[in-house]
C-alpha cells in the first residue's frame, strides 16, 4: 500500500505549555473543567481541532491525580503532565517564577537562585521532552510556549532531530548584562538553540536574545537575518508580537450593561494581576501626585484599581498586597470626602465579560507596569472603546508601547511624568481622544491572536535558515575586540601542521610559504608562538631555525625558548632509557 505524506499545514500540530488549555473550579456538581479565558487558547484551539493535534501540558495542583483528561467530542488530545508537590515548589513555584520571572522582567535583586530549583527544573523539562518525542512522530510542528519549558527543546531535539521545532517567549528576554546573572545561563540558551524558530513579542527583545547567544556562548550570530548557527544547528529567530481576540471583546463591549461610576466623575482605570511587575504602588502614588498638582480633580476624578489576586502562598505577593492596603488607605483618607472616594481598590477576579463593561466605561486607562513582556489589558482596553473614546495612558517598559504609538507613554518610575500624563488624558478633547483610538482599534483589530497565530505558523513552515559562510568581517568582529586586550598565544604543531605528512619524520620540511608565514606570527608584538612536538626539542629547533619561538619536545616533557630556562622533566631520563630498551627489543623482534 502507498502511503502518501499530508501537507505540512494538514498533518498534526503538537502545543506545549506549562498549563493545558483549561482550568479546574469547584461547583455545586464538583470539580469541573472549563476553558482557560485567555487568548492564546481561543486562537490555537481550532488549528489544533483542524489537523487533530495535541496539547501538553500541567491540569495544575487541583486536579485529582489519575483523572483521565481528554475532550468530549475528541477532536485533539490532551496530554497531561503530572508533577509531585516538590516539582510543583521547585519547578514552577521555584526557579521558573522566583528566578526567571524577575530576571527576565529586568528585576534582578528579587531573583533567588537556587541550585535544588535548578535541578528539579530541568527534571521537569526532561519530562515534558520525553512526553512530547512520544507523541510527535508525525507531527508537522512542535510549538512550546513560554519561560518554564526553555530547556524541553534541546530534549527533543535529541529525540527528534528531523521534528521542526519552535518556541514562543510571552515575556521580555533581557539584556546580556542581566542575563548573564544567572548561573545556568548557557544551559537555557542551548535549550532554546535547539529550536528551528525562536519567537519574541518585539524587535528588542530579539535583539537581546541575539547579543546572549554570541556572547554566552560564542554562537554565530547574522543580526541583519536574525539566525543564530550553534552546534552545527541554525536557529531563526522573529519579532512576532502578540494580539488578542478583538471581536470578542468588541462584542462583548457592546453588550454590558452601562456601570454606575458617579454622576459627572471621570473614571481612572487600572486592571492587573496582582505582581511587582505591574507598578501599582507607583502608580497609586502618581494618582496622589495628580491630586496634588491638581487639586481642581478632586471630587471629580477618581481611580479604580482592580487587582486580580494570584501567588497568595508567596510572602512577596503578600507584602504587596499589605503595601497597596496601606497607601489606598492612606491616600483615601487623606483626600476622600463624604461623596467622593479617590482610589476604589478590588482585590478579586472579573470575568470577561465584566471587564469589558469596565473597560468600556472608563475613561481612561492606566498600564503602568514597571515591565511587561506586552500587556494584553492596553489592548483588551482599546477593543472595549465602542463609544465615548476612552486614553490609554502606556508604560514605555512594556512590549505593546512598541506598536501602540497612539497612546500617551510614560516612564513609571517618574511620578510627575505619569500625574502631568493622567491630567492630559483626563482633560483631552473628544476630537483627539476619537482620533487616538480609531488608529489604536483599527492595528489592533488587523493584528489579533488570530493573525499572531497564522504568522507563526508561517514563519514556522518557512524556518529553514542557512548561515553565509564566515568571512574575514565574521573573524574580525568575534576576535577584534579580544585580541586588543590580551595577549594571544598560538600553539603550532610541527608535522602534520607545519608541515605536511610524510612517509617519514625526516622527509618533514617547512616550505618557503609556510616558513614565511611563520616569521610574521613571530614577529607580532601581541603574540607569542610555541611549536609543539613529538620529536626531541632540539630536533625541532633545528628544523625550524627560529631563535624568536618557544620550543615544546616530547609531547612537553622539554621546553625551552621564550626567555624561560631550559625546562626538562625529572622523569625524561627514566623513560629515555625504556624507549632505548623498547627499541632493541623491536631490532631483536
Amino acid at each position: 500500500m502507498q502511503v502518501i505524506d499530508r501537507a505540512p499545514s494538514e498533518r498534526p500540530l503538537v502545543v506545549a505549555s506549562n498549563r493545558l488549555p483549561f482550568i479546574f473550579k469547584r461547583t455545586d456538581r464538583g470539580l469541573e473543567r472549563q476553558p482557560s479565558p485567555g487568548g492564546l487558547v481561543s486562537a490555537l484551539d481550532p488549528v489544533l481541532r483542524s489537523r487533530s493535534g495535541s496539547w501538553i501540558g500541567w491540569p495544575g495542583d487541583k486536579h485529582p491525580m489519575g483523572e483521565e483528561l481528554a475532550p468530549v467530542d475528541d477532536q485533539y488530545k490532551i496530554f497531561p503532565i503530572a508533577l509531585t508537590a516538590e516539582e510543583i515548589e521547585h519547578y514552577y513555584h521555584g526557579l521558573s517564577n522566583r528566578t526567571l520571572w524577575p530576571l527576565f522582567h529586568s528585576m534582578p535583586v528579587r531573583a533567588d537562585f537556587n541550585e535544588r530549583d535548578w535541578h528539579v527544573y530541568a527534571r521537569v523539562n526532561n519530562e515534558f521532552g520525553e512526553r512530547i518525542a512520544a507523541v510527535a512522530a508525525h507531527a508537522s510542528l512542535i510549538w512550546i510556549h513560554d519561560y518554564h519549558l526553555m530547556l524541553t527543546p534541546r530534549h527533543v531535539r535529541q529525540q527528534r532531530p528531523d521534528s521542526l521545532v519552535a518556541f514562543f517567549l510571552h515575556i521580555p528576554f533581557p539584556p546580556h548584562d542581566i542575563f548573564r546573572l544567572l548561573p545556568w545561563d548557557r544551559e537555557l540558551m542551548r535549550g532554546l538553540l535547539a529550536c528551528d524558530l525562536v519567537g519574541f513579542h518585539i524587535p528588542n527583545y530579539a535583539r537581546n536574545f541575539l547579543d546572549c547567544a554570541e556572547r554566552c556562548l560564542g554562537a554565530r550570530v547574522n543580526t541583519e537575518d536574525m539566525i543564530v548557527e550553534y552546534g552545527g544547528h541554525a536557529t531563526q529567530v522573529a519579532a512576532l508580537p502578540i494580539g488578542i481576540d478583538f471581536d470578542r471583546f468588541d462584542k462583548l463591549a457592546r453588550e454590558a450593561p452601562v456601570g454606575d461610576y458617579g454622576a459627572e466623575q471621570r473614571l481612572v482605570l487600572g486592571v492587573d494581576r496582582l505582581d511587582y511587575t505591574k507598578g501599582i504602588p507607583a502608580r497609586i502614588r502618581a494618582f496622589e501626585r495628580l491630586l496634588e498638582d491638581h487639586p481642581e480633580h478632586i471630587g471629580k476624578v477618581a481611580l479604580l484599581q482592580i487587582a486580580v489576586p494570584s501567588r497568595s502562598r508567596v510572602a512577596e505577593y503578600r507584602e504587596l498586597k499589605s503595601l497597596i492596603d496601606e497607601l489606598v488607605g492612606r491616600i483615601n483618607g487623606r483626600f476622600g470626602r463624604a461623596d467622593w472616594v479617590p482610589i476604589r481598590y478590588l482585590h478579586q477576579s472579573f470575568s470577561q465579560p465584566q471587564l469589558a463593561g469596565i473597560y468600556r466605561d472608563a475613561d481612561v486607562a492606566l498600564v503602568t507596569p514597571l515591565r511587561d513582556g506586552m500587556n494584553l489589558v492596553a489592548k483588551e482596553y482599546v477593543a472595549c472603546q465602542v463609544e465615548d473614546p476612552g486614553v490609554l495612558v502606556l508604560s514605555r517598559m512594556t512590549g505593546a508601547a512598541a506598536t501602540m504609538r497612539e497612546a500617551l507613554l510614560v516612564n513609571p518610575y517618574d511620578l510627575e511624568g505619569t500625574a502631568a500624563a493622567i491630567h492630559r488624558a483626563v482633560t483631552m478633547g473628544e476630537a483627539e481622544r476619537a482620533s487616538r483610538i480609531a488608529a489604536l482599534r483599527h492595528r489592533e483589530e488587523r493584528d489579533d491572536v488570530e493573525a499572531w497565530v497564522t504568522a507563526f505558523l508561517a514563519a514556522a513552515d518557512e524556518a529553514h535558515p542557512t548561515m553565509r559562510p564566515i568571512s574575514d568581517a565574521d573573524l574580525e568582529t568575534w576576535l577584534g575586540t579580544y585580541l586588543k586586550q590580551h595577549r594571544l598565544a598560538l600553539f603550532l604543531d610541527y608535522d602534520g601542521t607545519l608541515t605536511p605528512i610524510v612517509d617519514h619524520p625526516s622527509q618533514a620540511k617547512l616550505s618557503k610559504t609556510m616558513r614565511s608565514r611563520l616569521d610574521r606570527c613571530a614577529s607580532r608584538t601581541d603574540t607569542d608562538v610555541a611549536i609543539v612536538s613529538g620529536r626531541a626539542v632540539d630536533e625541532v629547533r633545528s628544523l625550524v631555525k627560529h631563535t624568536d619561538l618557544i620550543y615544546v619536545g616530547n609531547h612537553g616533557f622539554e621546553i625551552v625558548g621564550g626567555g624561560m630556562e631550559r625546562f626538562a622533566h625529572e622523569d625524561l631520563a627514566h623513560f629515555r632509557e625504556r624507549i632505548v630498551a623498547l627499541a632493541d627489543d623491536l631490532d631483536r623482534a
